[in-house]
């Protein structure tokens, strides 16, 4: 399937599709499952220095909701408009330990023509800059840093860090960049009024990608206990989160050219929307809540949608990249239709016909 193939950078995905980290990354068969399935890479479940993160794994809870905001079972068999709520925590195994049961994978990971990516979430800066050039000596080939994270908000201070400002994220990223010399992907919150200036400083500082962009942060009332639904405030994502997703791809396609290699997350659910996000101006598309509660299954009914979708296009990924941003217009380019609205207005009683 040439036709799927995409290159980020200084490397080259046999397709778009990435199993990105979360829970199900977490163990090695996790890992090895999610490559079964053919996508181009899987990022394994990100670590810290931090105990507070590595704790705040045993203060997990996760719940499906419908439309309406009711739950749903735990079934690997989700609606499409499900939507997860959930707080989180990071890997709790000791990081020589993680990081040899990596490098080993991605040996795995080659003979199928695929990367395992080790990912980093921010806490000390020089530690983690320490465990960047651990990685490189490992042997692995890729490495996302992810400093947008939304439970940075509500873990105990300093366990997990969120980064909003521009010039924080540039100095952060030319530590890394400094500290290693290899594929350096840098993950953004979506939670700021200007992600396109943190992509920008992310570049400034040396990152080879960004990919955009990390859930958001809610809060939701239980209607029958009256209580906070999960006792907390938890990270939510879902389909919905798509066009806000793809909007911020768009925009920083335009701000910084077409020759700097975006990755997409947040809202992918089928192959078709890899393919939403491809059109977008992402090179790669990380899905992440899907695959957790609907199983490894949902990545290799991507790979397969994916490839049927180009192939009815009959041009390759690389041709199809951006194409829909590159032609987004503004509202003052659009024709003048005088009443065109009224055809979408309910009818009030009484009305002249």
């Amino acid at each position: 399937m040439t036709r799927l193939t995409t290159p980020i950078g200084r490397l080259t995905l046999k397709n778009p599709v990435i199993c990105g980290a979360g829970e199900q990354t977490m163990t090695r068969e996790a890992i090895r499952a999610a490559l079964a399935t053919g996508v181009g890479a899987v990022v394994a479940k990100s670590t810290n220095e931090s105990q507070a993160a590595k704790q705040q794994l045993d203060k997990t809870d996760y719940v499906l909701l419908d439309s309406n905001w009711r739950r749903l079972p735990w079934d690997f068999s989700p609606p499409a408009d499900a939507s997860l709520f959930g707080r989180s925590g990071l890997v709790q195994r000791e990081f020589a330990e993680w990081l040899d049961e990596l490098a080993t994978l991605d040996i795995e990971a080659r003979q199928r023509d695929a990367y395992v990516i080790p990912s980093l979430i921010l806490s000390d800066l020089e530690q983690c800059a320490d465990y960047a050039r651990q990685i490189e000596q490992a042997g692995l080939r890729v490495l996302e840093l992810n400093i947008g994270a939304p439970h940075g908000e509500e873990a105990a201070k300093g366990a997990i860090v969120l980064e909003r400002g521009a010039a924080r994220i540039e100095a952060i990223v030319s530590r890394i960049r400094k500290a290693t010399t290899l594929p350096l992907w840098i993950k953004l919150t979506g939670q700021s009024e200007d992600v396109v200036g943190l992509a920008q400083a992310a570049r400034r500082g040396g990152a080879d990608s960004v990919v955009m962009m990390g859930r958001f942060m809610g809060f939701l009332p239980d209607l029958d206990t009256g209580l906070p639904m999960l006792g907390t405030s938890a990270a939510i994502g879902g389909g919905w989160a798509l066009p806000l997703t793809a909007r911020w791809l768009m925009m920083t396609r335009k701000a910084m050219g077409d020759n700097y290699p975006l990755i997409a997350t947040n809202g992918a659910r089928t192959g078709l929307d890899v393919a939403r996000f491809l059109l977008a101006g992402a090179c790669a598309t990380e899905m992440t809540s899907a695959v957790f509660a609907g199983g490894y299954p949902v990545l290799s009914r991507a790979v397969q949608d994916l490839d049927e979708y180009v192939a009815r296009r009959g041009l390759s990924v690389e041709q199809l990249l951006g194409s829909a941003a590159d032609q987004v217009q503004t509202y003052q380019q659009q024709a003048d239709r005088p009443d065109w609205w009224k055809r979408f207005a309910p009818e009030c009683p009484g009305s002249p016909d």
